[in-house]
């Protein structure tokens, strides 16, 4: 599922503090800070949508993620991937290889962390 802009900011707040109410969420942000309204209704939106939870304590409600960021990173990566490169890895790598200017030395370091990441992972 894909989040707005300002749900995906509120996330990952989230995400860094582990769990937090309202008005710890609004310390995190920068000013100029929303409104404290804004903040409580996008958590309450994100609770609706499976990404978050609460546990209530008197009257304030702790917020928590529901949705780990690697998972949520990962479908959205995969979904740029399916979306913009025709489901290709190799057409997606050489497309960020040509938009960075990487040198032959910095795709050969690349080839070298994914063989040892898929060395390792079939190892388990």
């Amino acid at each position: 599922m894909q989040l707005t802009k300002a749900e995906e900011q509120i996330m990952q707040i989230l995400w860094n503090l582990g769990e937090g109410a309202v008005r710890d969420i609004l310390n995190k942000f920068e000013e100029p800070k929303p409104a404290r309204n804004t903040v409580s209704t996008i958590v309450r939106i994100l609770e609706k949508k499976g990404f978050v939870g609460h546990r209530k304590f008197g009257n304030v409600h702790v917020f928590h993620p529901l949705v780990q960021k690697d998972e949520y990173s990962k479908s959205q990566l995969f979904g740029v991937l399916k979306k913009y490169f025709n489901n290709s890895f190799p057409a997606m790598a050489s497309f960020f290889a040509k938009e960075k200017d990487l040198s032959i030395e910095d795709l050969e370091n690349l080839m070298e962390e994914t063989k040892k990441a898929l060395k390792k992972r079939k190892q388990k």
